[in-house]
């Protein structure tokens, strides 16, 4: 880890997850305390992504945006009680 937050992600797993330098990572945590690492895909990966036609649901992009901010407000909370109760 760099005095400027930037941490060195094994080539191992950088090609696991198909990041390319430079790339950008999101660390989360789970409900558990388990830290994951998700690849954030930049614009350019994006382009053509909704014209696939492979889509896996019907829900509407801005729905599953709606639901993933309440999860991630969710886990926030979660965290930030944790943290003022004590716990681990």
């Amino acid at each position: 880890m760099t005095k400027h937050g930037q941490a060195t992600i094994p080539k191992r797993f950088r090609e696991k997850l198909g990041i390319d330098a430079p790339g950008t990572v999101l660390f989360r945590e789970t409900e558990d305390g388990a830290v994951v690492v998700e690849h954030i895909r930049s614009p350019s990966e994006m382009r053509g992504f909704a014209s696939r036609g492979e889509s896996t649901t019907d829900t509407p992009a801005t729905e599953l945006l709606r639901e993933k901010r309440e999860e991630d407000r969710e886990a926030r909370e979660l965290a930030s009680r944790e943290r003022s109760d004590g716990s681990p």
